[in-house]
């Protein structure tokens, strides 16, 4: 943790505190001078953290089986909805078509199923209670002068169960015809189980993205909730970094953090996108995630630094100034000063914190409202450098 200090002028080694540089080695007539500001600032801490992508999946195996086909390798990308991998699928296909098969004969056996129903319905196969012009209904009037009263109105030994015998045939009749249906739904639900296995067995792309690691081979044999690969969307990348809960009272959603990646030493700000609702009860850290401009170089995986604000110490008002104004001799930070008189004159300062991405506070050797080159030449203040030095 670096706490921000009052403005002061660093003392140089060998009295070089004020040197004038010389018209020659200076900045340009051209260079932009801007005035110094000042900026409330108070402690900042330093957190490592990881580039991550904004949406990323891993895809793993739903069926068991051999791996037939892969899309590509580590780099490629692909649009949404393209196949990244095949599991091999001829079993599955042999059982879809014994299901077929049954359904086929569940088909045949609804259709004789009806067609006895219908029969029986209509045309009884007892004949004795079917004399009435092929309705299959009794003539009443003929069995009462044709039989004795008792066989045609009394159940028992004179044969008065025959219409329960048509009903029970009747009845089984139609039984047959709800059995073959619902053999016929069994083999359809066992078609669509199959489907469904089928769809498991080929890896579509969710979106547009990259695969990022390939975590099988082509031959491999794989068992349902094996890791098949890592597919990532670059376009847009955030930095995910574990808080300490004493810091997140500084933390708002949408603040700007100035971040630095590990790429070139690049800074740019990012803003508080997301803040995890607990926190971890080991650590006693919030994990945070923090959106990174497009087109910012790296990528999911390397390091990256926020800096983040701790309330608890008291803000200050601190110089700061345009990194692009510093020059670098060796580990000592310098700016070129326009003085009063218009002359141009080298002075080595001591820096804090970035306060955003190209802003960076000045711990010593400025003071508010003094004029400094904001893009000095770099090489002729160095050679001007190394004349006053010698």
């Amino acid at each position: 943790m670096t706490a921000f200090l009052t403005s002061t002028l660093l003392t140089l080694p060998l009295g070089l505190l004020a040197q004038t540089a010389s018209a020659q080695g200076g900045p340009t007539a051209g260079s932009q001078i801007v005035t110094v500001q000042a900026s409330s600032a108070g402690s900042a801490v330093t957190l490592g953290g990881t580039v991550v992508a904004f949406r990323e999946v891993t895809l793993t195996a739903q069926i068991p089986g051999r791996v037939e086909f892969i899309a590509g390798l580590e780099g490629d990308r692909f649009k949404a909805d393209e196949i990244l991998v095949a599991i091999d699928d001829d079993d599955l296909l042999a059982k879809r078509r014994a299901a077929v098969a049954q359904f086929n004969n569940a088909m045949s056996a609804i259709s004789n199923a009806q067609v006895q129903y219908q029969r029986e319905l209509y045309s009884p196969q007892d004949r004795s209670i079917s004399q009435s012009g092929g309705m299959g209904m009794p003539n009443m009037f003929d069995q009462m002068f044709t039989q004795p009263f008792s066989q045609t109105f009394m159940p028992g030994q004179y044969g008065g169960d025959r219409y329960v015998d048509r009903t029970a045939n009747l009845w089984g009749r139609g039984t047959q015809l709800t059995q073959a249906r619902n053999q016929q739904l069994a083999a359809q639900s066992a078609i669509e189980e199959i489907d469904a296995s089928l769809r498991d067995a080929r890896s579509f792309a969710p979106f547009d993205g990259v695969i990022i690691d390939k975590l099988v081979e082509e031959g491999d044999t794989v068992q349902p909730g094996q890791p098949l690969l890592v597919f990532s969307d670059l376009t847009y990348l955030q930095v995910q970094v574990d808080v300490p809960v004493r810091l997140m009272s500084g933390l708002k959603m949408g603040m700007l953090i100035p971040v630095r990646i590990d790429v070139g030493n690049v800074r740019v700000d990012a803003r508080v996108a997301q803040i995890f609702p607990s926190a971890d009860a080991v650590r006693h850290t919030v994990t945070v995630k923090f959106d990174l401009p497009i087109n910012v170089p790296g990528g999911p995986g390397m390091y990256a630094e926020v800096m983040l604000p701790d309330v608890s110490v008291q803000v200050s008002e601190v110089p700061v100034i345009p990194d692009s104004a510093v020059l670098w001799r060796g580990s000592l930070p310098a700016v070129y000063i326009a003085t009063e008189d218009e002359r141009r004159e080298l002075r080595l300062i001591r820096l804090g914190d970035y306060v955003s991405a190209h802003q960076v506070a000045v711990l010593s050797g400025l003071k508010v409202g003094e004029r400094i080159y904001a893009a000095p030449p770099a090489d002729g203040a160095s050679s001007d450098w190394r004349q006053r030095s010698q």
